[in-house]
């Protein structure tokens, strides 16, 4: 028989509830540049995980990297200065100066840039209000963009390819800006 959940409480499996309790612990108190080393902790500590898990556990913990020491290393978002959270300004900023073109390959958009570009321009999709995306993965100029299903990615690249116009805001998506 299950349990009753309280009203308007999600259902969050346990292991779950309690992977993401340990990365949290994890990253606050190691420096962990990688979800590799991360998914090694996580082993250390009893929980089988893949890169895939790791890679969903970051977004949905809403995970960043910074420099601290002499790399860049995963924090919580509360540790990082009053950075706004689900804002589209620094990616279209990024995409008003850098050119950007798509490709695709089944599931997977293949976004190319400027040489040194593509880290920036994956932290600032992860920054933005686009959520449809399973992951980002940046290289030097080229990242890819994963997705989960066919109308999800249709859904963000419409909305991308939208951030990428010089129009002044996207309707319902909370950026528009006054004329």
């Amino acid at each position: 028989m299950k349990a009753a959940l309280a009203p308007g409480a999600a259902h969050v499996p346990i292991a779950k509830r309690d992977r993401q309790r340990a990365i949290r612990e994890i990253v606050a108190g190691h420096s962990i540049a990688s979800q590799q080393e991360l998914a090694d902790r996580l082993a250390a500590r009893g929980f089988a995980v893949t890169q895939a898990t790791v890679s969903r556990d970051v977004a949905e913990l809403g995970l960043a990297k910074a420099w601290r020491g002499e790399r860049h290393v995963y924090v919580l978002a509360d540790d990082l200065p009053g950075r706004p959270r689900g804002s589209d300004a620094r990616l279209r900023r990024i995409l008003g100066d850098i050119p950007v073109t798509v490709g695709r390959s089944g599931l997977v958009l293949v976004l190319t840039a400027s040489p040194g570009t593509a880290g920036a321009i994956a932290q600032a999709i992860d920054e933005s209000t686009l959520t449809e995306q399973v992951g980002t993965v940046a290289g030097d100029n080229t990242l890819i963009v994963l997705f989960a299903d066919e109308p999800a990615l249709e859904r963000w690249l419409a909305r991308f390819t939208a951030l990428q116009s010089p129009a002044t805001g996207i309707p319902g998506s909370g950026t528009e800006e006054s004329r």
